[in-house]
């Protein structure tokens, strides 16, 4: 992993300084002197099919956050869920295409929690088994060429 540049820790420290001020609801940053990689626990909604679980998500920042994308894993277990994987690679369009840099670690909790609360199904992907498989070995999930077809699980 590179080093960060000068511009990313700038807007990491500031990140980091306002979760610490006002963290987002159903998530707890797991302190750590390592700024580039954040591991976060996140608890399931209440009156979802993930309340009072509690899973971690693991944020790898690249040397020229923000403008490009963090990468985002849960690590195991990773919850049973028709967009996650159970390597914890998560397909989720804001983290790859449809990144802005105007987004941060806590946009990015909010919108993994909401896809979380709206699944009505605790399943995994049609082709886990296939994509885990081909998934060499600590791959990261941004080299995969995602297709993003249902966004209504």
């Amino acid at each position: 992993m590179q080093a960060l540049s000068k511009i990313a820790c700038n807007r990491l420290q500031k990140e980091l300084a306002e979760w610490q001020l006002s963290p987002p609801a159903g998530f707890k940053h797991k302190v750590s002197d390592n700024l580039q990689r954040w591991v976060i626990e996140v608890i399931g909604a209440p009156g979802t099919l993930y309340a009072g679980e509690t899973y971690q998500l693991q944020v790898d920042f690249p040397e020229h956050y923000p403008m490009e994308a963090p990468q985002v894993i849960f690590l195991n277990p990773a919850p049973m869920h028709p967009h996650i994987y159970s390597n914890g690679h998560i397909c989720l369009d804001i983290l790859y295409d449809s990144w802005s840099p105007a987004m941060t670690v806590s946009s990015v909790c909010i919108s993994i929690l909401s896809m979380l609360s709206s699944s009505t199904a605790k399943q995994r992907p049609q082709d886990n088994d296939r994509y885990v498989r081909n998934c060499r070995n600590g791959r990261s999930p941004k080299e995969t060429r995602w297709w993003f077809h249902d966004d209504k699980v």
